[in-house]
Parts: C-alpha cells; sequence; structure tokens
C-alpha cells in the first residue's frame, strides 16, 4: 500500500544538486577503465597462450583487482552499523537572540542535512535490534559551512572523562581471547568495567531500558548529549544541550521481540527507514535546546558540564525551535552512508564548546580516526562530506586530493597573492572562539563536582512506570546473568543497590548473588516524567498491521479494514499460507504480501485475523498461523479478530476480554470494531497483559 505522499515531488535540497556531478547511471553505457578507455573483454585475463600464465601487461586485470582489493575500507571502530538519509531542516522562528549561526535565522530557509543513525558495539554485519546505545549523527550543509551535530539517542555517556573511552570500548568489545559476542555487552568485561568505574551507573540505566531497544530509528528521541555554546551577535553565551524530539513519539521493541528481530530480518531498522522515506512517511524530527544562563551555572545540585548527567526538563524546559524532515534516500550505500565523516568540532560562527572533558577529548579524536578510516586529510572532500559553500585555504595534496589547487602561493602571509586566501574577522562572518576566562594549575584530576555517580541514576529509576522498572530488572538480569565470574557479578548487584534496594535484591536473586547489606534510604520524590516513555506521543502514522487471511476471507470486514486503516495512517498486509492471491466470500480478489514461511509477527505492530469460516478453518490447520497471534499477543501487541476467528485465537490461549483483544461478534458491529481495534493498535503495547 502506498501513501499519497508517494505522489508528491521529492524536495530536492541544494547538497543534492550538488552531488549530481558525482552520480553515474551506467545503464546503456559502454564498459571502460578508469581512465576512460573502452574495453574490448572482460571475461577472460589476458595470457601467454589460451593455458599460459596471466601477462602483468594486462592494465584492465590490474586495475580491477587492485580495485577489487580495496574496496572495503576499515570499518568504524564504533558506530561501525549505520544507516543514513538525506533531508532538511527548518527554524521555526528565529534564534537571533540566542545564537548568530545564520541557519537558525530564517524560517523561510530549507537547509539540507544528512543524518546516520548506528549502533555502538557491533560489527558492520551485526544486527539491527541489539541492546545498544544509537548514534543519532546530523551534518548540517549550513551556507556558513559543514555543522555536525554528533548525538546518540541517550543524552548521558558512560564516562565523564575522554582518555577512559578506550577503556570502555575494549571492555564492551567481544572479548579479545574468542571474539565473544558480537554486539553485546552481556559478558564479563563489560560488568567488570561498570562495576569497577561507577560512573556508568546512570548510563546503565538508560542501556537497560527499553530505550536502548527502539522500535524504529523514526521513533527515538536524539541528544547532543554534552555541553555547548549558543553565542549570540552581541557576544553573549549560554550553555545549550540539544534535542531531537520525533514527531512520532519514542517507542521501544519488547526483549524477546528484539532477539527475534535480529534472526528474522537483522535489517529490520534500516529496512523501516528506508521503506518509510520510499512510502512518502518522511520521517520527522523536532530540534530544541535546553538553554542556562552563564551567570547560573553553579545553581543545580549537578555539574552541568557533566556528560553523566542531564539537565531534568522540569528544571531547564526544551525550547523547541525547528524541525527536520527526511524525505530521501542515499542513492548508494558506501559513497554516502559509509564514507560520511562527522565531527564535533564542525560548528559554524555561534555555536561553540565548553570544558565538558569529554567532550574535548572527542574534539580530537573525530579527525585522527577519519584519517585512519578514509585514507588522508582530504577526506572534506569526498561529495558526501563536501560543504555546500566555497573553501578555500592553504592546505594542499595528500592523499586522495581533488582540488586542482591553481597559483605559486600556499602560505600565509604572502604579498605575491595579496595575502589570499585571508582571514575574516569575527564582527565580519569570521570563527571566532568563546573568551571564556581560563586560569588554573596543570593537574591530572577531576572536579569534585563530579563525583556523584547515583543520584541521578536514582532520579531515572524513579522516573520509570512499573513495567519500565520490571524491563530494567529483567535487563540487568539477562546481562549480568551471562556473567561467568561470581565476584563481578556480586560487584555489579552492590552497586545497584546505590541506586534502589527492590531493584538489586530482585537483580541479586535472578542472577545468584547476595542482596547487598546496608543498603541506604533513597529520595523516591526525585522524579522527572519526561524520561519515561510512558508519557510520550502515541500517533497511528506509519503503524503495520498483519492482516491474516486465506480463501473464504469476509470481503466486507477485510477491506473495510483496510480502508479505515489507511485513513488513520497505518498500513495493511496480507499474510497467507501461499503468495498469489485469495479470494474471499463475495468474490473479491486480494493480493498475498507475504506468507506464514517468509514473515513473522515481529515485524508488525499488530495483527489482526480475518473473519470467514473457510479462511480461519484453512488458518487453524497451519501450526505457524497460529504461533503468529500468540506471539504477537505475547509480546503485548493489539489483536484483533473477525466474527469466526475467535476459534483460532483461543487455540491460540488467548482468552476473551484480555486486554488489547478486539473481536467482532456480529455483522452489525463490524465498522465500529476496525475503529476500536485502530485504537488499540495506537496504543502500541498493553502492558496489562504483563503485570
Amino acid at each position: 500500500m502506498k501513501d499519497d505522499k508517494m505522489n508528491q515531488p521529492v524536495n530536492r535540497n541544494s547538497k543534492d544538486q550538488q552531488l549530481d556531478q558525482f552520480r553515474s547511471d551506467h545503464k546503456g553505457k559502454e564498459m571502460t577503465t578508469n581512465q576512460g578507455v573502452r574495453i574490448s573483454e572482460d571475461e577472460h585475463s589476458l595470457k601467454a597462450g589460451v593455458r599460459g600464465p596471466t601477462l602483468m601487461e594486462d592494465f584492465h586485470f590490474r586495475e580491477k583487482m587492485t580495485h577489487f582489493d580495496h574496496e572495503r575500507i576499515p570499518e568504524r571502530i564504533v558506530h561501525a552499523r549505520g544507516y543514513a538519509a538525506h533531508g532538511y531542516f527548518q527554524v521555526y522562528e528565529s534564534m537571533a537572540e540566542y545564537t548568530k549561526a545564520e541557519f537558525l535565522q530564517d524560517p523561510g530557509k530549507k537547509t539540507p542535512v544528512f543524518v546516520r543513525f548506528s549502533t555502538v558495539a557491533g560489527s558492520r554485519g551485526s544486527g539491527d535490534t541489539v541492546r545498544d546505545v544509537r548514534g543519532f549523527a546530523t551534518k548540517f550543509y549550513t551556507e556558513e559551512g559543514n555543522y555536525d551535530l554528533v548525538g546518540n539517542n541517550i543524552p548521558v555517556f558512560f564516562i565523564q572523562d575522554a582518555i577512559k573511552f578506550p577503556d570502555l570500548v575494549h571492555s564492551f568489545k567481544p572479548e579479545p581471547h574468542n571474539e565473544i559476542p558480537q554486539a553485546s555487552t552481556a559478558h564479563d568485561t563489560f560488568w567488570d568495567f561498570v562495576a569497577n568505574n561507577t560512573e556508568s551507573a546512570h548510563m546503565v540505566m538508560w542501556a537497560m531500558s527499553d530505550r536502548a531497544i527502539p522500535r524504529s530509528f523514526r521513533m527515538m528521541e536524539g541528544f547532543g548529549v554534552h555541553t555547548f555554546r549558543f553565542v549570540n551577535e552581541q557576544g553573549k553565551a549560554r550553555f545549550v544541550k540539544f534535542h531531537w524530539k520525533p514527531v512520532l513519539g519514542v517507542h521501544s521493541l519488547v526483549w524477546d521481540e528484539a532477539q527475534k528481530l535480529a534472526g528474522k530480518d537483522p535489517d529490520f531498522h534500516r529496512r523501516d527507514l528506508y521503506e518509510a522515506i520510499e512510502m512518502g512517511n518522511y520521517p520527522e524530527f523536532e530540534l530544541g535546546v535546553q538553554m542556562i544562563d552563564e551567570e547560573d551555572e553553579f545553581k543545580f545540585d549537578f555539574d552541568i558540564l557533566d556528560p553523566t548527567k542531564i539537565w531534568p526538563e522540569e528544571l531547564v524546559p526544551v525550547k523547541i525551535f525547528g524541525k527536520m524532515t527526511l524525505n530521501q534516500n542515499v542513492s548508494n550505500f558506501f559513497a554516502e552512508t559509509e564514507q560520511v565523516a562527522f565531527h564535533p568540532g564542525h560548528v559554524v560562527p555561534g555555536i561553540d564548546f565548553s570544558n565538558d572533558p569529554l567532550l574535548q577529548g572527542r574534539l580530537f579524536s573525530y579527525t585522527d580516526t577519519q584519517l585512519s578510516r578514509l585514507g588522508g586529510p582530504n577526506f572534506h572532500e569526498i561529495p558526501i562530506n563536501r560543504p555546500v559553500c566555497p573553501f578555500h585555504n592553504n592546505q594542499r595534496d595528500g592523499m586522495h586530493r581533488m582540488t586542482i589547487d591553481r597559483g605559486q602561493v600556499s602560505y600565509h602571509k604572502n604579498s605575491l597573492q595579496g595575502n589570499d586566501p585571508h582571514p575574516v574577522p569575527g564582527n565580519e562572518g569570521g570563527y571566532a572562539h568563546y573568551q571564556e576566562k581560563v586560569e588554573g594549575r596543570k593537574v591530572r584530576q577531576r572536579s569534585d563536582s563530579f563525583k556523584d555517580h547515583y543520584s541521578q541514576a536514582v532520579l531515572f529509576w524513579n522516573s520509570m512506570s512499573e513495567v519500565e522498572k520490571k524491563h530494567i530488572i529483567d535487563a540487568f538480569s539477562f546481562e549480568i546473568g551471562k556473567v561467568m565470574s561470581k565476584d563481578v557479578r556480586q560487584q555489579v548487584v552492590d552497586v545497584l543497590g546505590n541506586i534502589d534496594a527492590t531493584l538489586a535484591e530482585k537483580v541479586a536473586r535472578n542472577v545468584g548473588a547476595k542482596p547487598p547489606a546496608n543498603v541506604k534510604p533513597k529520595d523516591y520524590s526525585l522524579r522527572s516524567p519526561a524520561l519515561s516513555q510512558e508519557n510520550t506521543v502515541k500517533l497511528p502514522d506509519t503503524r503495520k498491521v498483519a492482516i491474516l487471511a486465506d480463501d473464504g476471507f469476509n470481503s466486507g470486514e477485510v477491506s473495510g479494514l483496510i480502508e479505515m486503516l489507511k485513513k488513520s495512517g497505518m498500513t495493511a498486509e496480507i499474510i497467507s499460507k501461499k503468495l498469489g492471491k485469495i479470494k474471499g466470500d463475495g468474490g473479491k480478489e486480494l493480493e498475498v504480501d507475504h506468507t506464514l514461511l517468509t514473515s513473522s509477527s515481529v515485524l508488525y505492530d499488530a495483527v489482526y485475523v480475518a473473519g470467514g469460516q473457510q479462511s480461519v478453518d484453512s488458518l487453524m490447520q497451519k501450526k505457524e498461523a497460529v504461533y503468529f497471534v500468540d506471539e504477537a499477543f505475547s509480546h503485548f501487541k493489539a489483536v484483533g479478530g473477525g466474527i469466526e476467528a475467535s476459534e483460532l485465537l483461543a487455540a491460540a490461549g488467548i482468552k476473551a476480554g484480555s486486554p488489547g483483544l478486539v473481536m467482532a461478534e456480529d455483522t452489525n458491529q463490524i465498522q465500529g470494531t476496525s475503529q476500536t481495534f485502530i485504537d488499540a493498535v495506537i496504543e502500541h503495547r498493553h502492558w496489562d497483559r504483563e503485570m
């Protein structure tokens, strides 16, 4: 089923048009070497006789093989598995009061963007739905240069100082002696790190929550994580934290579902994003900032520069000021998604840094990484990384240089070229760093204000709904239950005792550890409703419903449901015993989208069993149909059915009156049943079944 947006022209941005000169459509073209020489034969290498040795002079063979040998560049050490899309960003109102960044001034201007979503721990070949932090990196192609907002779907991080980043990554990567496990922190070294580096306590609460298994890239928040600065034209600075708010709300998978998806469709998240854009269901995210005046830097009971801390939205509200729309898939995964190079140090006038020690380290690390991955200092000349504005400097040569520099001068200052290219003063648009006063002795220390490792972990726990708390307990129990060292298991439970006694006791019971003794009572009044997904937006848009049907289905019922789903913004797919067409009781035919063999309930947001006795009887013969419904119900999804469908649901062990179960009782109720079913799908999950 196609959305009406498919008929609308794609809004091509200036960055996309710039890339046209690098795109190549090979259909109908003659084969040539990379130098443009036409090739007469591509099946056989040049030999000395038909059974003789291959000759070194076969330049085509050598060029082809050399290129093949180097087709894979080193994958990212972290964020290796990613997927990306093009789009644009617009502000709702001018932000001139707060920042002089040019792209945040005019509501009528569309700034091209390129966004890459990713997992962190796994390799490029790992699954999309593993429990992990998700990267959320945005490149704004502004008229003042590229600005990269390089964040995650979790607003805090594991460590406070970048010098510990190699240690963190070494701990959660597959263990070096056997390269196991892939894309998972459920092993000894990671939890040993957490137990002995308790600054991670807040972050692991997020990582063990449903936030770490998002339903879709389109349904997760993004955060800049670090404290940055906005600086306006008058030179006034404010501390800021960036937030991306998904228009569709923040929704997650359940753990069993996430694990099964990793096998059923390891490309689930990238496929979801690709198909949404192809269908015209363009993902949208609103951009906002929290702002703190410099004079209020020390008025909170946490250090605003500590990357393991949030600024609770109830204390520092998020000002929403613009929206990003992703409306175009990449043309070539490698050239764009794999070669894109982000860097938190890519800023424009009006956006500056803070002394967050993790951010300060990232400002060094990212350039160093790109030099290794992309072969040298000219990675900015790769088409996906090129700014849309001109760039001029005295940097020359290096691997993969694409600019053909003219003239004899490549230094500053000079007289031979009138001192061009010349610097631009800050008051005329040049980037001038904020003049923050800095003083102090050279020390290898951490501020005492960073020593609180637990209060915000307590805040996060207190803010969760009961079902979210249950999921966190289950996640800790699973992960720590995979740890072989009894000592490490006990250490982690002891850490949890600093967050909540019930949490620690239940996890301890599940993993064979002792509940920590002398747990101090916590302040349970500390809460932030913004942290709970229970309070997120719930919309019908882009939800996918599986309709199980076979020959003899109730034509009027199914046709009416499909039409109502479409009007509400959802899509339906017909699942049956085999591909082809199935015929309803009135002779109406429907094309089958997937079979019970090629599909699974985990790929859908809800399941509906079509009425019609013949159809139900046919499906009842397939245990896969019964399991399909049972699995969806066990994952707390909405389940609906026509009049005769109760037999199949009963076979799946689903009791009448269960939360989120919607059944038609007679033909006069079908339309009302369809609407009730749609309302049940919008709820996303029906947690009463679990609790």
